[in-house]
């Protein structure tokens, strides 16, 4: 028996659960997961991260258990990589689970369920319309900033009712957040500073007076005078409108275009039937992922396929690795907008914790992919830049010629 410690008490591992010396958290393997994330599945249904003393989940079926079993495997311990975020952010929304969980999530919801967003879709449709216009009669533009921060930036920060001064930030702050989900290396230590500022900004700005009358983050306050939310907690809720809400979207956004200038006969199907979109969104999603994965915590010990996990142990779910399983998906590393399982991706995770802000990115990402469709025939692409981060990937970079 190997002795594992994190955090929280001892653990005992099993010698027969494979332990693997692969360091996903390397620049080389964020830029390129792939090889590693199939070792890894490869390995068993739970493998060992030595560097790291974390189990790891690669696998789609184990992944969606992981996510679906809050019971066992919690959030309310963090579901960071390392121990100072997963003190500083407990009982947020992304850090709790039961009760508390549910009803921080009612609360954040109300605006963002279908129903509620259709007020917002006519909105959405006529910025894309007049924003893909622009970039098409340009014939060329950068589809990461260009194209795709366009809607999440004005949408969000509008419908939140933030004040103007900061507002500038929120992408620098929301990439400073992902940074520190993982562990404790120089990307997560250089990032500390620039989400205090996040925490901050939404502590001390998102008040009375200065947020938007109407808006969702009044909406937060004015849940937390019934009495429904501590007032500290709504005013952190901010962060879960500013952060979530961008870069997933983003990250998606520029990644399904890379995609389509990369294979353009099935940008061919979706110019043909437009009904196409949705499906290829998931499919963009799934093989894309823009969140790799977050850890949970064992509350008891677990058993996936006669592999043990066991109790007081963190686990780390790698959702953009299940979301290309061998064992889930035929061909998973190619595009194909006509996949007819793409919606059963966990790129929005699954479960409890399953992404909140999912309807509007599926709106936005929609509307753009659309106006495209109208557009374009052809995306020819030039340079391109990855973005580096502990959590997200996607692109820094996307520059394109439509024809």
């Amino acid at each position: 028996m190997q002795t594992v410690t994190e955090g929280k008490g001892t653990t005992k591992m099993p010698k027969s659960i494979p332990v693997s010396e692969a360091d996903i958290y390397s620049d080389e393997t964020l830029l390129n997961p792939w090889p590693i994330y199939r070792a890894i599945r490869d390995a068993g249904p739970i493998v060992y991260l030595d560097k790291l003393q974390m189990f790891v989940v690669a696998r789609f079926n184990e992944a969606r258990e992981a996510l679906g079993t809050a019971s066992v495997f919690s959030s309310a311990h963090g579901v960071m990589m390392n121990q100072p975020m997963n003190e500083s952010t407990k009982g947020m929304l992304l850090c709790s689970d039961g009760a508390e969980h549910q009803q921080m999530r009612r609360v954040l919801m109300k605006p963002l369920v279908p129903s509620a967003l259709r007020d917002l879709k006519d909105t959405i449709s006529i910025e894309a319309e007049a924003l893909v216009d622009r970039l098409v009669t340009r014939g060329n533009f950068d589809a990461a900033t260009d194209l795709a921060q366009y809607l999440p930036v004005a949408i969000v920060s509008h419908a939140v009712g933030l004040p103007e001064e900061g507002r500038e930030k929120m992408l620098e702050w929301a990439i400073a957040g992902f940074n520190c989900a993982g562990p404790m290396n120089q990307r997560t230590i250089n990032s500390f500073g620039t989400l205090k500022g996040s925490i901050d900004y939404a502590l001390g700005e998102c008040v009375r007076g200065k947020l938007k009358p109407g808006s969702w983050g009044e909406m937060l306050l004015d849940a937390a005078d019934r009495g429904e939310l501590p007032i500290e907690k709504a005013k952190t809720m901010m962060l879960d409108y500013m952060g979530p809400s961008l870069d997933t979207t983003i990250l998606a956004t520029s990644s399904a275009i890379w995609l389509f200038a990369q294979n353009p006969d099935q940008w061919d199907l979706v110019c043909q039937d437009p009904s196409l979109i949705p499906n290829a969104i998931n499919e963009a999603i799934r093989i894309e992922s823009p969140i790799q994965g977050f850890s949970r915590y064992a509350l008891a010990e677990h058993t996936f396929n006669d592999a043990v996990v066991p109790a007081s142990s963190r686990v780390i779910v790698l959702n953009g690795s299940a979301n290309r399983d061998e064992r889930k998906w035929d061909s998973p590393e190619t595009f194909h907008v006509r996949r007819k399982n793409a919606s059963e991706h966990v790129g929005f995770g699954y479960g409890e914790h399953v992404c909140a802000g999912m309807n509007l990115a599926r709106l936005e990402i929609t509307a753009l992919l659309t106006s495209l469709a109208k557009r374009v025939r052809r995306f020819e692409l030039g340079k391109t830049e990855r973005l580096l981060n502990n959590t997200l990937r996607g692109f820094k970079n996307v520059e394109v010629t439509v024809h």
